[in-house]
């Protein structure tokens, strides 16, 4: 592993847009507030970004259901929303550099990964659901008698969505492609860790031509805006990805409220399956890249690695050389795979999940602790000798820790 400790690159990207998108304007929040996102580079702030709450939401709602009920976007031909999204589709194109620069700014993902898969996805991503939307087809129904069924699908209206901060980008495209195509109107809440990307797009989307109050962008906290959002009773769908803690919430909230249909996309802890006829080169390889990518901060990252007791000890082996081969430090520099953690409290939530791992007797492969005296690094990990009833075997880690169970 590379040392984190050279002096932090900087980023040739200008920090744009920090206030609330509401009704096709950037505003401040209601409150004046505004909260720091963080360079996890470094820990030190990038920029104050107004910090809306439940005031905040109600605008935004109100925008969104202006827009929708009185609003162009619902009633204009499927193929004129579809040009729109292409033309977001190509801004996002043209831009990509400084989009990508600013995600690996306010997220520490490699800045290679950001530029040359995650913003042309986004791009993609935006040219797939532009192609759906004239193709949202109803059914006629055969009937009983001298009736005509017919099936239509329409928009369900004001959308809520509330998103995390390890794929910013990607999330956002998720979350607002399908619902801008089928004609719906959103409120958005970022994650307070990384809302600078969203608005950076935002703006673009609105070049591209879509109408005031259809797409509406809340940065804010979850026990506030996020709770604000879930509880809002003229909000008509929730769609929220995060912690299964939290989407319990959202759930119990939205029950709560109208009753508005919920999508959860929550946490994982998946296994990863070696058989003793494996390619153990190639299953090294493969499980290192299923737990590390993006830190070790995916939901369906492999983060339990099963592996036969006939090629355990030469897996073990092979797996501490690939981590040890691993380049972590400035994610802005040419070649690192790893760079930090989101935030401070992802990375003391790590580093206690692998004292967790010391303590309960698994045994430590490699890494274990910090890298560097500034940012949030944290040393590729593994462990092995797992068991099942470890701490570490049984709750999502989100990081750099590699589990490596024995199994007949």
């Amino acid at each position: 592993t590379a040392a984190a400790a050279e002096e932090p690159i900087s980023p040739s990207v200008q920090v744009g847009e920090t206030q609330l998108l509401i009704n096709g304007k950037f505003v401040d929040a209601a409150s004046g507030k505004t909260f720091p996102t963080v360079d996890p580079r470094t820990g030190e702030v990038i920029a104050r970004v107004a910090e809306g709450d439940a005031e905040d939401v109600d605008r935004a709602v109100v925008a969104a259901r202006k827009a929708f009920d009185e609003g162009p976007w619902p009633r204009m031909t499927a193929y004129e929303r579809s040009r729109i999204l292409l033309r977001f589709a190509d801004l996002i194109e043209k831009h990509n550099d400084d989009i990508a620069a600013l995600e690996t700014w306010d997220n520490g993902k490699p800045y290679e990964q950001a530029a040359h898969i995650e913003v042309p996805m986004l791009a993609r991503l935006m040219r797939y659901y532009a192609g759906w939307t004239d193709k949202i087809h109803g059914l006629i129904v055969p009937a009983d008698g001298p009736h005509h069924v017919q099936v239509l699908h329409e928009p369900i209206g004001v959308v809520g969505q509330i998103i995390p901060w390890n794929f910013p980008l990607l999330m956002y495209g998720w979350k607002v492609g399908p619902a801008l195509a089928c004609g719906n109107t959103i409120v958005l809440k970022t994650a307070e860790q990384t809302p600078l990307s969203a608005l950076y797009v935002s703006k673009l989307l609105h070049e591209a031509g879509l109408p005031e109050g259809v797409l509406n962008i809340v940065s804010g906290f979850g026990p506030t805006a996020g709770a604000a959002l879930a509880s809002h009773m003229d909000v008509d769908k929730i769609a929220f990805t995060g912690s299964t803690d939290t989407g319990k919430v959202i759930l119990e909230l939205s029950a709560r409220s109208n009753l508005k249909p919920v999508t959860l996309e929550l946490g994982g802890k998946s296994p990863f399956i070696v058989m003793d006829d494996a390619d153990i080169d190639q299953a090294v390889e493969l499980a290192h890249f299923a737990l590390f990518f993006n830190q070790g901060q995916c939901c369906c990252a492999g983060s339990r690695t099963f592996v036969h007791e006939r090629v355990y000890d030469e897996f073990v082996e092979k797996s501490k050389a690939r981590a040890l081969k691993r380049v972590v430090g400035d994610p802005f520099r040419k070649g690192v795979e790893q760079g930090p953690q989101i935030d401070d409290e992802q990375f003391k939530k790590i580093l206690r999940y692998i004292k967790s791992g010391v303590d309960s007797g698994a045994t430590l492969v490699t890494g274990g602790d910090k890298l560097g005296d500034k940012g949030y690094y944290i040393q590729p990990t593994i462990f092995s000798d797992v068991q099942d009833g470890m701490k570490i075997a049984q709750e999502e880690i989100f990081g750099p820790v590699q589990s490596i169970f024995k199994f007949k």
